[in-house]
């Protein structure tokens, strides 16, 4: 779907798989060995990507084809297949609520905004070098 949408766009068949290839995250090394090129090559590519969709990079190309890449879940979708012990925020993402580590038999506290460092001491079991972590 994402593909034919890029070739209407302007982009030719090698173009439009490079564009799909990096909008679900790949790498340009790692779409030059899924498409048997050089990283030299897939540069190339995206210079004219760019180029033809007039973005400016490989963020901005990647928002445009989200929408066409099928990661958007409809509403009734999510509403079936619940997630444990996570929320849905008004965004429709997921959040993980903030919770508890254990590492080495101690108990840390993880609290969003603030340095978690667990190798720390404050009060809590000091062993953890011990344990090769």
């Amino acid at each position: 779907m994402l593909r034919d949408v890029l070739i209407q766009k302007g982009l030719s068949n090698r173009e439009a798989e490079v564009a799909e290839l990096v909008s679900k995250g790949l790498s340009n090394k790692e779409v030059a060995n899924q498409l048997f090129v050089t990283e030299k090559t897939v540069k190339f590519h995206l210079t004219n990507i760019y180029k033809k969709m007039n973005v400016k990079s490989r963020a901005q190309l990647i928002v445009w084809c989200l929408p066409h890449l099928g990661f958007v879940e409809s509403e009734a979708a999510r509403q079936e297949a619940p997630v444990a012990a996570a929320n849905t925020n008004a965004f429709g993402a997921t959040t993980i609520p903030a919770g508890s580590a254990t590492v080495g038999g101690s108990v840390q506290t993880i609290v969003p905004g603030r340095s978690n460092d667990i190798g720390s001491n404050r009060g809590g079991n000091s062993d953890i070098g011990a344990m090769g972590i």
